[in-house]
């Protein structure tokens, strides 16, 4: 008993987990009566006990274990939080109380799961009785039964999701059990009570005695559908009302109840059978089969499989496409009817999933219904019922319209009936106007048609179509049937009886419809054409008039004499200037204006007059289209006269208001386009023109406008051409960039005309419309209206105005084959075919053949080039194809999703790119039907994932309504916020407020139901965070209906006495709150305000309650401190920096925050509006128009304003775009009157994202940018917006590297060097390296900001600017020179800058060239050169003398000695060590690296150990090909070991060019890849070329086909332009020019000019590739022609004459003529005439090779060449010296080569290489004249080829100096010694480091820095050995960097040299220039004192 005590005294809680199971009892007794005291549902009382809960279930004593279930059961039925314990409690029931042998624990277990259903946990209960189903004990499977039946019976199928249940329901009438057995039995009983007949399919697989017993238990039940009895805790307001029910009687609540008993689909209830992989295996060679038995075999396999209720999901692509072949070409009607059948139980079992294929079936059944035979149509009728089940209308009209103009009747026929059978499951939504549009004039041309079941079946589709959509939205299209055929359609519609609808019930709704609808066919009737409109009879108006005309009007309208018909118009514009609209008989006045002499009025006063009258009756009488017919011939025929034109117009303008605009500009332009006046073409078009303006463009028709402009375009007389012109740009305001795609095919001079007519009014909006169709008397166009209204506004769609072309012939199957070949390559070659036809059509119809399963494949493709050429493809189709795209979403858009998931960033942006390409022309909602989405979204790819997530959170909010699908996405979307991957969850976050936002908060959260409970928590924790941010839903728009609620006059739907207090307290607000914000006293008082607004008439319109608000408050809110506040902040990192590539969302949520303390609510919500660009646009305007009334607001808040303009900078919106840049030229001279300077926080945050819109496309746009920078540095110091510019310089955006040095040009024009940041040295630096740039734009310039800096500081720019190329350096001297002479004398610098400080800062010309004022020059023209090279010469010297040398002279000496205005005393100058000048420099020996022992022994070791390493060379791993290659190089370096090499070069060029392939196509597209190992792989590759092709021996044995591919891959390599991102990627460019040219002299020669000839025939045959690469390829051909003389003796010129031949058969002559470049004829032109002068006729005996040599074009080539060569044979000996060549040359030849020669040489890209040839062109030809080609060249030009030619001589030659010559040498001269043919490039040998170590002595002895007295120290000696290997071969770059840098010191020495030519006096010794050094010093000190 001591025991009891203690547990006695226990809390209750302690008692109830108690061992002692007394305690227990006692303690769950006290629970129970705790529970039943508990008022409060919310107690903190209760949350003791949740974790016991499950223990008061589960106790292991039966009688405590009772008394804990009757405690639970009140706990739940009275705690809030007992939700939360469903699970665990549940399953405890299950497992411990459902198998207890005591009825009452099984009735409380059960009532404790019904409870638990009640307070909202249904679908964790019931999950937990299915699992109990599969208990092994029995007793607990038959009570979890037993409480679903009971579950079912009283929450009803509503509550009890019965999907799962019928699933496991077959399995428990298959139990031993017999109780088991009753029990499913009383289940499936019960099931049947609520989804009737859907249950028995999912249990036709039991006992058939079983099944027998159901069926008569399913008969007994009664016929009413059963209700809910029990009603969950949400809905107590359905349980209130069943009580009601239950009180009022039974009878009367049936007939109450309204809710119709759930539809539950048996589909839905049944589980999927996968019958792909079920197919026989040979069933495809089967369906092919010759013999008709097995074609019938393959088939019945399929028939059995595709009898399944429900198919599982699979690629059916291949199965439907052997179906369709059946159904289309076999001629075997019972197997075509077997095809069909499939066809049909595949769509019945796939539904929505079938609709993917259904465009690829339909036309084929529709096709083979000219089967007459009745089991084949009734197949056919079956198969394509069921695939319009899967598919909507829309995707499948196309087809069948095309076959309604079929020949056949019996193809019409079954088309009409199928589409009436299709109305049936239609509705007014899925069968819209649009779509009766397009289908009811094919049903009107067959209810005309002959054949009457041809014209029974048109009656019968459109009496079902007016059956479905009511007769109201059918007749318009029926105004033309006569009376009997409109009977026979409504006939058709009473019979037609609707799935669903009882057709009684159906007529008798319909009957008022009808009714009311005769009345509103008239007026349509009336707007038919006007030829069977009725006219009135000329003695009926001529009645008419004179009853409302005066009798002298009537009888003088057609008087001979002018005076009396002016007096008669003058009566009848007074009397229908007084008549009523009601009395005016508008159709009997005109036809009076009309009568003799009528339009053809010869006296201009009367013809005014009566022009005059018909503006008027139009404007005062109910004017309609019949009486706008009699007018508008004499309208349009008077619009050109110069007199009545005036008046036409008015009247033309009075007709459009009476009859709309669009009618009446249609008849208009038709009717003077019929003429051939000029004059009157051109009025019209001015007038539409102008009307567009006036009346708006709604509803014009487009499509007919467009074709009587392209008339007018391609009219003779300009003025038409003016007119149209000037009309395309009105309707470019309003149609925008499309229009220009309907003259794409114009000529290029006036697509210009059109293109700048289109950029005028760029940034424009349409001016408001304020005329318009207002009078009843266009009563015709009502029903247009409504039309309008209901399509959207009547806006035209312009992609549906654009001729498509059907492609689908082009789509062959050849083509279809190719693309799904094995080879890459021929699939590569399908997909261009296929771009080619796309390209080729633009636009494109949706018929495109067996396309989409074909690219559907090559999305899947392991190349992934071609997976993004797919993607560019499927990009090309979205727009050629436009909105009619979404048919092919299902098969062809979602495969685009799956490819988001690919590993590589490319393919997945490319994939991003076309999947946005096509939602803009699909919409989103196609992408969102069905389970597709979700499915893509089921994959666990974290890519995909992240992807889809992003995608779907930018799509969904633009959204108004999303379809119910969108469900199937959120289980997905609640696994991807516990992905692994950090980014997924991310995105998954960010798309759940998104996903809320349609779906709505309880749909997702209960949702979670079916999380396991570890991951709900967490799940539901983040959508209570998703509702708190959840964005508003986009309002639906303004329909019908909501216009007929909002009354004129007055308030929304409010009690009046409410509405008035609303008011009120919004009048109060407003008037209180601003004043006393603004710490301003207010203008108004809130009495008045208040009385204003209610005295006002409240008008209800589309504007919501923001719009209403009163806006005349401050729009900036002072808040003390806040800006200084803002930036603390920013500097304590609390918020983010301003600082961004992008804007992301948190700095726009970040700024919203911001700007609320301190912006208007309605400003703000205006400035971020999502939607609409217009509000924006006002809102900027209303802070312009309050700046100057609101400043001190405006500067407060000005970084908040100044950051919304940079969010404005990154959109693509240009109205938006420039009101900003409006407001910012009116904001920044406001600021600098108020001396307002901006801050740094100001500036940094804005300055750097107006600099990024300097680059902008739009001139308009960069002028005001350029205007705005300029005004900027009124309230910003211009020094610190210098660095922001130079930053500007970096960009990737040529434009704004351009404008950003031009503008860096003015600062320093009007400011002065000062302005340059940090340092002038530094900045001229950097702007001197955009000289080299490669737009030409950029470097004028910089050019011309280098010339800036030269106009104020003088030769002291090229100290500056630091050391340029020889080509860079040229540029910037000739541009100085051309200043100099352009610039008259003017003031000193120092003056003139200071002038121009003080001139105010002025407009920047756009000419580049024009921008900076120029310098004079301070010294003759003549000494401009001389200056600069010396300032080089200096330069250069001190850039590379020894780094340990002081750079202690670096002052100007000149200027300071000359300067003696100024007297100062000068520091003493330290003293330093002058000998170490003179002390030798030795250069360091080349460090060479041993030889790897691996090669010892090479002689010795097999062939194996060299194929292993070529082997390595092709590695995908960087280092082990670099380490490869350095190995071979070790070997190709070593003379006595090089041989080993010998037959493995194939081998190793085979290595080299594979690995070249991959670094284009793999390493340099991976941007994990350092560049800098690319390039260092590159250079080991060259280096090894270099080593290999300087060995003739191992050259040569390269055979034609490796050097085809190793040429192709070195030019391709030249081509790419991402080297030349890499650093010194133009040094690795020039080595591999070097390398080209060492293949071309050192291969065999025939094999490298096959292989050359072979790589030009492939380049021009392959559309895809670049015309650069084709035109190297033949400079490489010529060089090789050059050379023939040479090595002709070498060549097998029968192999050659073979390769000529092929490539002629390929390219005959005419079709070479039709390549858009001349060059490739020349070229083989050039050949075959070379070749022909060299060898003579013997030419033709070297055609053995070639087969059938007589009908080869070459050998009818080669015998007119040698026909009309003259003698050859005696010119043999000849041959070899150039004199000969010379004189057999015809002068024609020469002057093209040499004409090509000196192009190149002007050109910038090609002059090096000019003058290479120019210099070879001498050495073959000496005495060629080049006088002629000199003569009109300037002087500079002269001296710089001269000089070009002496430095490409001295380097041949191996000397050291170029021989100073005079500027003004003779084009004579320009000739020199040849003794000695090169045939190197220009950019030089392969320099050793002997030669430069012996050019550096000579330089040293030069200078006197070498002690020896060797020769003469102003020459040098000539070297003439060379050692034979290159030192280092694998490191070309260094070898070219010494090279570049030898040749300018060498360049600046001379240079220096040529200077000092001038002053005698000046020695050359070092010694003595060092004294005169020190003599000049000590004169600047004696100077100074």
């Amino acid at each position: 008993m001591g025991d009891d005590s203690e547990w006695m005294k226990l809390p209750i809680d302690q008692k109830c987990e108690h061992k002692v199971w007394k305690a227990r009892l006692n303690g769950y007794e006290e629970a129970l009566k705790l529970f039943n005291r508990i008022e409060d549902e919310k107690s903190p009382e209760w949350g003791k006990y949740l974790g016991l809960l499950k223990k008061f279930v589960t106790d292991s004593n039966a009688v405590a274990q009772l008394k804990g279930l009757e405690a639970a059961l009140a706990y739940i039925k009275n705690a809030h939080v007992a939700g939360k314990t469903s699970g665990e409690v549940v399953s405890g029931v299950v497992s411990k109380v459902f198998n207890q042998p005591k009825a009452r624990a099984k009735e409380l277990g059960s009532d404790i799961c019904l409870m638990y259903m009640e307070i909202e946990r249904a679908e964790v209960v019931q999950d937990e009785l299915i699992k109990g189903l599969d208990n092994k004990n029995p007793k607990i499977v038959v009570t979890c039964i037993e409480t679903l039946r009971k579950a079912l019976s009283e929450f009803g199928s509503k509550i009890i999701t019965l999907k799962p249940v019928v699933k496991v329901l077959p399995k428990q009438f298959e139990s031993r059990e017999k109780a088991v057995r009753d029990e499913a039995k009383l289940l499936a009983v019960e099931i049947y009570k609520w989804i009737r007949d859907a249950l028995r399919p999912p249990l036709q697989g039991i006992n058939s005695v079983q099944l027998k017993e159901l069926e008569e238990e399913w008969v007994k039940l009664p016929t009413t559908a059963p209700k809910q009895s029990r009603f969950l805790r949400s809905q107590q307001a359905l349980k209130a009302k069943f009580e009601q029910q239950q009180a009022a009687g039974g009878d009367e609540a049936d007939d109450n109840d309204d809710e119709p008993a759930p539809q539950v689909d048996p589909y839905e209830l049944l589980e999927a059978v996968e019958i792909l992989s079920k197919l026989p295996k040979d069933f495809y060679d089967k369906i092919e089969a010759k013999k008709w038995q097995e074609r019938k075999e393959a088939l019945e396999a399929v028939e059995i499989l595709a009898k399944n209720p429900k198919l599982e999901n699979g690629d059916f692509g291949d199965l439907v496409r052997a179906l369709r072949k059946v159904i289309g070409k076999d001629a075997n009607v019972m197997l075509v009817t077997l095809a069909a059948k499939c066809v049909a139980g595949l769509a019945a079992g796939l539904r929505k999933k079938f609709g993917t294929y259904a465009g690829h079936v339909v036309p084929t059944i529709l096709e083979k219904f000219k089967e007459k035979k009745p089991q084949v149509v009734l197949a056919l009728q079956e198969a394509i019922d069921a695939i319009f089940l899967t598919t909507t209308l829309q995707n499948i009209s196309e087809d069948v319209l095309g076959v309604m103009e079929n020949k056949n009747p019996s193809i019409k026929q079954q088309a009409s009936l199928f589409l009436a059978r299709s109305f049936c499951h239609c509705t007014q939504a899925t069968l819209p106007k649009s779509m009766l549009k397009a289908f009811c004039p094919a049903f009107l041309k067959q209810v005309n048609d002959s054949a009457p079941e041809v014209r029974d079946a048109a009656y019968e589709a459109l009496g079902t179509a007016m059956k479905v959509v009511g007769e109201k939205a059918v007749n318009p299209f029926l105004a033309d049937l006569d009376k009997l055929k409109l009977d026979k359609i409504k006939e058709s519609a009473d019979k037609v009886e609707l799935p669903g609808k009882k057709g009684g019930g159906g007529a008798e709704k319909k009957a008022p419809a009808a009714k009311a609808a005769p009345p509103a066919v008239a007026p349509a009737r009336s707007s038919g054409p006007p030829k069977k409109a009725p006219a009135a009879k000329i003695e009926v108006c001529e009645e008419r008039s004179a009853a409302v005309l005066p009798a002298s009007c009537m009888q003088l309208l057609d008087s001979a004499n002018w005076k009396e018909r002016l007096a008669s118009m003058e009566e009848f514009q007074k009397a229908v200037e007084q008549m009523d609209k009601s009395e005016m008989p508008c159709q009997a006045l005109v036809r009076m204006l009309a009568k003799k002499p009528g339009w053809k009025e010869t006296n201009f006063q009367v013809m005014q007059m009566k022009l005059h009258i018909v503006g008027l009756i139009a404007q005062k009488g109910s004017f309609s289209k019949t009486s706008a017919f009699v007018v508008l011939d004499g309208l349009v025929d008077k619009i050109g006269d110069v007199k009545c034109g005036g008046k036409a117009k008015e009247g033309l303008t009075a007709t459009a208001e009476a009859c709309s605009l669009p009618w009446t500009a249609e008849q208009v332009v038709s009717m003077v386009f019929a003429q051939k006046n000029p004059k009157n073409q051109a009025e019209t078009l001015n007038w539409l023109a102008n009307a567009m303006k006036e009346f708006g463009f709604a509803g014009i028709n487009v499509k007919g406008f467009i074709n009587n402009v392209k008339t007018a375009l391609g009219a003779t007389n300009p003025a038409v051409r003016t007119a149209a012109i000037t009309l395309l740009g009105v309707m470019y305001l309003y149609m925008g960039a499309p229009l220009r795609m309907f003259f794409e095919d114009e000529k290029p001079a006036l697509l210009k005309q059109i293109d700048d007519e289109f950029e005028k009014m760029q940034g424009q909006s349409p001016p408001t419309a304020f005329r318009g169709a207002k009078k009843g008397g266009a009563e015709e166009d009502g029903e247009e209206a409504d039309e309008q209204e209901e399509d959207g506004g009547g806006a035209p769609d312009v992609m549906d105005l654009l001729p498509r072309t059907d492609i689908s012939d082009k789509i062959t199957q050849d083509m279809v084959d190719k693309i799904g070949d094995k080879n890459w390559k021929i699939r590569k070659e399908g997909l261009d075919e296929v771009a080619a036809v796309i390209s080729e059509a633009k636009f494109i119809q949706p018929s495109i053949g067996e396309l989409p399963m074909a690219l559907k494949g090559r999305l899947n493709d392991s190349n992934k080039i071609l997976v993004q050429q797919t993607l560019t493809i499927l990009q090309q189709i979205a727009v050629a194809m436009g909105p009619a795209l979404k048919q092919h979403v299902k098969n062809l858009g979602m495969p685009i999703i799956t490819v988001l998931g690919d590993g590589k960033t490319n393919v997945r942006a490319a994939a991003m790119t076309t999947l946005q390409a096509w939602v803009e022309q699909t919409g989103m909602k196609d992408w969102l039907e069905g389970e597709d989405l979700s499915e893509e979204l089921k994959r666990e790819n974290p890519f995909l994932r992240q992807e889809v997530l992003g995608w779907l959170a930018e799509k969904l909010p633009t959204m108004r309504t999303v379809p119910s699908d969108l469900m199937l996405c959120v289980p997905y979307l609640y696994s991807c916020l516990e992905d692994r991957n950090g980014d997924v969850r991310k995105k998954a976050q960010d798309a759940l407020p998104i996903f809320m936002m349609h779906l709505g908060y309880e749909k997702m959260l209960k949702a979670t139901g079916k999380l396991k409970p570890a991951s709900k928590e967490p799940v539901s924790a983040l959508l209570e965070k998703a509702r708190a941010v959840m964005p508003a839903k986009l309002a639906p728009p303004p329909g019908k209906a909501g216009a007929a609620k909002s009354i004129s006059g007055g308030a929304p739907a409010l009690p009046v006495a409410l509405y008035l207090v609303m008011m009120l307290f919004l009048c109060f607000l407003s008037c209180s709150d601003v004043s006393v914000l603004s710490c301003k006293p207010p203008h108004f008082s809130p009495l008045s305000r208040c009385q204003g607004v209610l005295g006002k008439k409240a008008l209800v319109t589309k504007a919501t309650a923001k719009d209403e608000e009163d806006r005349s408050g401050v729009i900036f809110i002072l808040v003390p401190n806040g800006k200084e506040q803002r930036i603390k902040e920013e500097k304590g990192l609390k918020v983010l920096k301003w600082n961004f590539q992008t804007p992301r969302d948190e700095y726009v949520d970040q700024l919203k925050t911001q700007m609320s303390t301190c912006f208007a609510r309605w400003l703000q919500d205006e400035l971020f509006h999502a939607s609409d660009f217009q509000r924006q646009v006002k809102a900027i305007g209303v802070m312009g128009e309050r700046m100057e009334d609101e400043l001190e607001g405006t500067v407060s808040c000005l970084d908040l304003i100044l950051k919304w303009f940079t969010l404005r900078f990154f959109e693509t919106n240009s109205t938006v775009l420039m009101k900003v840049l409006e407001y910012l030229k009116l904001l920044f001279p406001t600021l600098s009157r108020e001396n307002y300077h901006l801050n740094e926080y100001e500036a940094s945050s804005f300055i750097p994202y107006l600099i990024l819109k300097v680059g902008e496309s739009k001139d308009v746009v960069r002028k005001d940018v350029r205007a705005i920078l300029t005004m900027l540095c009124k309230v910003y110091p211009a020094s610190k917006v210098f660095p922001f510019l130079m930053d500007g310089t970096k960009s990737k955006n040529s434009k704004q590297r351009a404008e950003c040095l031009e503008e860096l040009g003015c600062l320093i024009e009007n400011y002065g060097m000062n302005v340059c940041q940090p340092t002038p040295a530094k900045s001229l630096k950097e702007i001197a390296v955009h000289i080299g740039d490669r737009d030409n734009s950029v470097r004028n310039a910089a050019l011309n900001t280098v010339l800036a800096v030269y106009n104020v500081c003088g030769d002291q720019v090229y100290k500056l600017i630091g050391n340029l190329s020889e080509k860079e350096m040229s540029m910037l001297e000739e541009r100085v020179k051309r200043s100099a002479k352009k610039t008259p004398a003017a003031a000193p610098p120092s003056a003139r800058q200071a002038a121009e400080r003080e001139r105010p800062q002025r407009e920047h010309p756009s000419n580049p060239n024009a921008t900076f004022m120029r310098k004079p020059a301070q010294q003759p023209q003549e000494d401009v050169p001389n200056k600069l090279n010396q300032a080089r010469a200096q330069n250069a010297i001190r850039e590379h003398s020894h780094p340990s040398i002081p750079k202690e002279f670096q002052l100007d000496l000149d200027m300071i000695e000359n300067d003696h205005t100024r007297v100062s005393e000068l520091p003493d100058l330290v003293q330093h060590k002058l000998d170490e000048l003179l002390e030798p420099i030795t250069m360091p020996e080349p460090k060479i690296r041993s030889v790897s022992p691996h090669f010892d022994d090479l002689h010795n070791s097999t062939a194996s150990t060299i194929n292993f390493v070529i082997s390595q060379v092709a590695s995908g791993d960087i280092n082990t090909s670099i380490q490869a290659l350095a190995q071979i190089d070790e070997v190709l370096r070593q003379e006595d070991k090089a041989e080993a090499m010998s037959g493995h070069i194939d081998q190793f060029l085979i290595a080299t060019f594979m690995q070249l392939r991959l670094i284009y196509n793999t390493h340099m597209a991976d941007d994990r890849l350092d560049k800098k190992d690319i390039f260092k792989l590159y250079s080991c590759i060259i280096g090894n070329m270099l080593s290999l092709f300087s060995m003739e021996s191992l050259a040569r044995e390269s055979s034609m086909g490796v050097l085809k591919d190793l040429m192709h891959g070195l030019i391709t390599l030249m081509l790419d332009a991402r080297v030349e991102d890499i650093e010194d990627g133009q040094q690795l460019i020039r080595s591999v020019n070097l390398l080209v040219v060492r293949v071309l002299e050192k291969s065999d020669q025939t094999n490298i000019l096959s292989a050359l000839l072979v790589l030009l025939q492939d380049s021009l045959t392959t559309s895809s590739g670049s015309p650069m690469f084709s035109e190297l390829v033949m400079k490489c051909l010529w060089r090789m022609i050059r050379f023939l003389p040479e090595t002709i003796n070498s060549i097998n010129l029968d192999r050659i004459l073979l390769d000529v031949h092929n490539f002629m058969k390929v390219f005959p002559k005419e079709k070479l003529k039709q390549l858009k470049s001349d060059v490739p004829h020349r070229t083989l032109k050039t050949l075959l005439h070379t070749l022909c002068k060299l060898t003579g006729a013997k030419i033709l005996d070297h055609m053995s090779m070639i087969e059938n040599k007589n009908d080869s074009e070459l050998e009818a080539h080669l015998r007119r060449v040698v026909k009309h060569s003259g003698n050859f044979s005696g010119m043999k000996s000849d041959r070899g010296t150039e004199k000969g060549q010379d004189d057999r040359m015809s002068k024609a030849k020469v002057s093209d080569i040499l004409s090509e020669i000196f192009k190149k040489i002007g050109s910038k890209e090609n002059t090096k290489e000019g003058l290479t040839e120019l210099y070879e062109y001498k050495q073959n030809y000496s005495d060629a004249d080049l006088e002629p080609f000199l003569r009109n060249t300037s002087q500079f030009f002269q001296s710089y080829v001269e000089r070009g030619l002496r430095m490409i001589e001295s380097e041949r030659e191996g000397k050291g100096r170029i021989q100073p010559s005079s500027t003004g040498t003779n084009p004579e001269r320009l000739k020199w010694n040849s003794t000695q043919k090169f045939k190197l490039p220009l950019n030089g040998e392969e320099m050793k480091p002997a030669v430069y170590y012996e050019r550096l002595k000579i330089l040293r002895q030069r200078q006197g820095l070498e002690n020896n007295s060797r020769g003469d120290s102003g020459l040098m000696r000539p070297i003439t050995s060379l050692l034979s290997k290159p030192s280092v071969a694998s490191s070309t770059d260094m070898l070219q960097s010494k090279l570049s840098q030898l040749k300018e010191s060498r360049e600046s020495h001379f240079q220096q040299e040529q200077s000092h030519s001038h002053s005698p006096t000046r020695c050359s010794s070092p010694s003595a220039n060092l004294d005169d050094l020190k003599k000049r010093l000590e004169r600047i000190k004696s100077n100074r004192q």
